[in-house]
Order: C-alpha cells, then sequence, then structure tokens
C-alpha cells in the first residue's frame, strides 16, 4: 500500500512544476519561486511517504 503522502508529494511537485514553467514563461519571478517551493515541499512530502511504508514493511516482518 502506498502511503497518501507519496501520491500528494508527487501532485504537489506537478503543480510546482507548471507554477515555475509559467512564471519562467511570463517573466513572473513570484510565480517562478511559488513553483519552486511548492516543488520542493511535494519532494519532501513524497520522502516522508516512502519513509512511512519503509517502516511499516519493516513492522510487518
Amino acid at each position: 500500500m502506498v502511503d497518501k503522502n507519496r501520491i500528494e508529494g508527487a501532485a504537489k511537485q506537478v503543480k510546482g512544476s507548471i507554477k515555475e514553467a509559467v512564471g519562467k514563461v511570463t517573466g513572473d519571478a513570484k510565480l517562478q519561486t511559488e513553483g519552486q517551493i511548492e516543488k520542493t515541499e511535494g519532494k519532501v512530502q513524497s520522502h516522508v511517504g516512502v519513509a512511512k511504508d519503509a517502516v511499516r514493511d519493516a513492522l510487518k516482518k
């Protein structure tokens, strides 16, 4: 079973990538920075999910 943090984190990464790209294209530095931050938050959240999955799997053994 995949932890919901992994799914939500991946979604945040995609959303952040889109914001960052739109910011670059439009020259909106604020939007670009928001996208970078959201991407980073998504990566962290995904890693939390991976760690939770690893703990859960280890406890099952």
